[in-house]
């Protein structure tokens, strides 16, 4: 019923917030009689923007991104499709030139928001990287002819996209899929894989959260496994292609994110109607971009998640060497080839600094000369992958430790290797296009999204 009320009150609520959009076009209208610069006038235009935008998307939001600078020049980029998967899109920025750049695949959260929410890490990296991401699709859209989707199948789809892009690659990890990255380069490394990332960088990602336990951290320990399917899972209403699919609802994942920050979300609204008032068209329109993104949520598988929330959050599987995938044990000292950089930041709420840096100890055979561990001061979790530090000071330690382990000549990528030993791992990724319905499902990452304005 939690999905069905939510939807009630979001119908109930699309006629007001319709009006109050239309209110503010028209107080924002340069007319004789009400001038849009008028004090009175740019005060209920703000009331109703406000009004207008209090609630939540469930769209995914364009990436925009048109072109792209490269050695000087502005270069056209289009958005393709390598690899399609029910529950994710691996997404290539395709530029209009050829040039050799390192190949980075930049593994999207899958946590209640859309990949958009790395436009910017995506804007940064691409004048000098040949840029894919992980694109996820909104569960409430896939249909129950899909099957189910878990963290196992998570770890696959690491494998299989990476396979496809082939030696050389780069993959950086952003928040929650740490844990699986982390598991599927382990994974690739027992099976002497040729395609193993060149580098793996982990940014902001809970690989250990027994150190310095964050807000998140504690409530997922202090709840019953059962209370979280019991309360915060639901069934995808009728309405949707979706229907009766169990899923974790992205309103619920931004509600808690919104209420770990409340006095911050609160003053920032306060802005954007004293912005609005007082004319500051570029401070309202930062707002209004921000929070266009960040209140467009998708929901979440339910077997992802409650599996996430048990081996990452209360059972801690990684850092104490009983994770398993499709009964095979993780074992990160397995990673020889691959150089580690993680990525913390200072004033992390989310995953405190330490939880990312773990996984330095987990990968014990690599050598210290393929290590790196970086704490960014003053950021929180939003600023790891979006804003002023990101672009001037995390990004280069990203772009030359990327440039250190990148060995590809210059000329054409190296080509893609396929061989028959890797072959069931795919069979798994596309096996859920093919299953028949599994009735109601139920299989991520709690918390590993959150903002810091």
């Amino acid at each position: 019923m939690l999905y069905d009320a939510y939807q009630a009150h979001a119908d109930a609520m699309r006629p007001i917030r319709d009006a109050a959009e239309l209110m503010r076009n028209a107080f924002s209208q340069p007319w004789p009689l009400l001038l849009a610069a008028h004090p009175l006038a740019r005060g209920s235009a703000a009331a109703c923007e406000l009004l207008s935008r209090a609630g939540t998307s469930h769209q995914r939001p364009n990436f925009g991104i048109a072109e792209t600078v490269v050695r000087g020049e502005r270069v056209a980029v289009a958005e393709e499709a390598v690899m399609r998967h029910p529950f994710c899109t691996l997404l290539h920025f395709r530029k209009a030139v050829t040039v050799a750049q390192p190949r980075v695949l930049v593994v999207a959260p899958l946590s209640g928001h859309f990949a958009t929410l790395l436009r910017e890490t995506v804007d940064t990296l691409l004048p000098e990287h040949d840029v894919y991401i992980t694109d996820w699709v909104n569960a409430r859209d896939v249909r129950l002819l899909h099957g189910r989707f878990d963290l196992d199948d998570f770890i696959d789809l690491a494998v299989a996209f990476l396979q496809h892009l082939g030696p050389e690659t780069h993959v950086v990890a952003i928040c929650q899929p740490a844990v699986p990255v982390l598991a599927a380069v382990a994974l690739m490394a027992a099976d002497g894989d040729p395609a193993q990332p060149a580098s793996m960088t982990l940014v902001g990602g809970p690989i250990d959260t027994r150190i310095a336990p964050t807000q998140v951290n504690l409530f997922a320990t202090s709840h019953p496994l059962e209370w979280f399917e019991r309360t915060v899972i639901t069934s995808v209403p009728m309405r949707y292609p979706g229907a009766f699919r169990r899923v974790y609802p992205g309103f619920v994942q931004l509600a808690g994110f919104m209420a770990m920050n409340l006095e911050r979300h609160i003053a920032a609204h306060l802005d954007l109607f004293n912005d609005h008032v007082q004319g500051d068209g570029a401070s309202a329109d930062a707002t209004r971009r921000f929070y266009d993104e960040y209140t467009a949520v998708m929901d979440l598988p339910a077997d992802f998640y409650l599996q996430t929330v048990r081996h990452v959050f209360k059972e801690h599987a990684l850092p104490r060497g009983v994770l398993t995938s499709r009964d095979r044990r993780v074992d990160p000292a397995a990673i020889e080839r691959t150089a580690l950089l993680t990525i913390e930041g200072e004033r992390d709420d989310i995953c405190a600094p330490g939880q990312t840096a773990a996984a330095h100890d987990l990968c014990s055979a690599l050598p210290a000369a393929k290590r790196a561990r970086y704490v960014q001061p003053k950021v929180g979790h939003y600023g790891l992958f979006n804003g002023r530090r990101w672009r001037t000071e995390i990004y280069p330690r990203l772009r030359d430790f990327i440039r250190a382990n990148d060995a590809t000549a210059a000329g054409d990528a190296p080509p893609r290797i396929v061989v028959a030993r890797w072959a069931a791992a795919a069979e798994r990724v596309q096996a859920p296009m093919m299953a028949p319905l599994q009735g109601i499902v139920v299989g991520v990452a709690t918390g590993s999204g959150s903002v810091r304005i």
